[in-house]
């Protein structure tokens, strides 16, 4: 079955960086778009960053463009996401997503505080 494990959360100071992974399982990772999603307290989710199949083509939310970009590694099945610069405002989880396919991770806490 589909499996999306992401790591890499935890707490940082404002400033400072992240960087996240999610490791796939279960499908042609190659063959889809991935996503990274976020939902704060108040339970708003935000689309942060989308992949195509090949990683060359990139896409963020004006929220966090110029300070996270997304990656992938097809031989490795996981998608990344570098996080500088962080701000309290990113305080979220965050989930990897297929793109057009309602399969998500459990999501991993980043907290930003000093």
């Amino acid at each position: 079955q589909v499996q999306l494990v992401e790591s890499g959360g935890g707490l940082v100071q404002p400033g400072g960086s992240l960087r996240l992974s999610c490791a796939a399982s279960g499908f042609t990772f190659s063959n889809y778009p991935m996503t990274w999603y976020r939902q704060n307290s108040e339970k708003e989710r935000e689309l942060v960053a989308v992949i195509n199949t090949s990683g060359a083509g990139t896409s963020y939310a004006d929220s966090v463009k110029g300070r996270f970009t997304i990656s992938r590694d097809n031989f490795k099945s996981t998608v990344y996401l570098q996080m500088n610069s962080l701000k309290p405002e990113d305080t979220a989880v965050y989930y990897c997503k297929v793109q057009g396919a309602d399969y998500w991770g459990q999501g991993t806490q980043v907290t930003v505080s000093s």
